[in-house]
């Protein structure tokens, strides 16, 4: 009975993390929905959202309900700022120049961080207390379920306004066919515009979220390429796949990690991203492109 209780909180655990990871995959697909851009910096947007939230919480000692949306607007202005500057110019270039310019983005960005707050990991001011949860007799961690709770309502919002918002029909058709579109009235650079706001903003609260579990540092942008491999395993264009994909992903990690090592959990996920491609490699509930010749 006591192995199948800690089953049950490792799963829940896995749960937990694997919801945090969802959240950060919603970034790359929003962006991707709408530019066809992969932005692989999204997991340094998180770790700067992290060290937005330290230097508001602990470096000019505002309450933490005013930092979190200080630290996510942050996030939204560093995706105006690279759409706007970086991006847009870059419309119509090789994909993979785009690709790259995303990669320097999270380098560039990493360098920052390092020189203002140093390399040494720090931990957040703690806002979500450490009364422990239980669900039944299983126990998980309050920061854990409260990780879950909220990234499942911010992805349950996303999917009602990608479906009844006028903005999110934009996105919708536009991520459809930029040209018709154009042709409807739909402002396409505003929507671009939009999904980067967007996205990085909620890249930078999920960084919230992770810095309060584990704390921050520079490293911690690493997460986003657990979160690329949610992406592609669940459809680089389907918010229902990043769901469905970063929760599987995050009970296997924490299962993998408990009974087998935590060396082994990098190997397993890249070893799910391998298969999938294989098997089906635009995703469980990717759009699957055909070409006719």
């Amino acid at each position: 009975m006591s192995d199948y209780l800690f089953f049950i909180e490792v799963s829940l655990a896995g749960l937990g993390s694997g919801a945090l990871l969802s959240l950060t995959a919603l970034a790359f697909v929003l962006i991707y929905k709408a530019t066809k851009v992969i932005n692989l910096a999204v997991g340094e947007i998180l770790m700067m959202g992290g060290y937005f939230f330290f230097a508001f919480a602990a470096g000019w000692k505002l309450s933490p309900w005013l930092a979190i949306p200080l630290a996510i607007a942050g996030g939204a202005v560093i995706g105006a700022i690279v759409e706007r500057g970086i991006i847009r110019p870059m419309l119509g270039e090789n994909p993979i120049s785009v690709f790259m310019v995303t990669v320097g983005l999270g380098s560039v960005l990493v360098g920052i961080v390092e020189l203002v707050w140093g390399t040494d990991p720090a931990s957040l001011p703690d806002f979500m207390g450490s009364t422990p949860v239980f669900l039944g007799e299983a126990y998980v961690s309050r920061k854990i379920a409260i990780s879950f709770v909220v990234a499942a309502l911010v992805i349950a919002v996303f999917l009602l306004l990608f479906r009844f918002w006028r903005g999110g029909v934009a996105l919708r058709a536009t991520a459809t066919d930029q040209a018709a579109a154009y042709s409807c009235g739909i402002n396409v650079p505003g929507v671009f515009s939009l999904a980067w706001i967007i996205s990085c903003g909620t890249a930078a609260g999920a960084g919230v979220l992770l810095g309060s579990i584990g704390g921050i540092a520079p490293t911690m942008g690493a997460f986003g390429l657990s979160a690329l491999v949610v992406v592609i395993v669940g459809g680089l264009d389907s918010i229902a796949g990043a769901l469905v994909a970063g929760l599987v992903i995050g009970v296997v990690e924490a299962l993998v990690g408990t009974y087998l090592g935590g060396e082994y959990k990098l190997v397993t996920t890249f070893g799910i991203l391998i298969l999938m491609l294989m098997i089906r490699p635009y995703g469980l509930f990717g759009t699957r492109e055909i070409e006719r010749l």
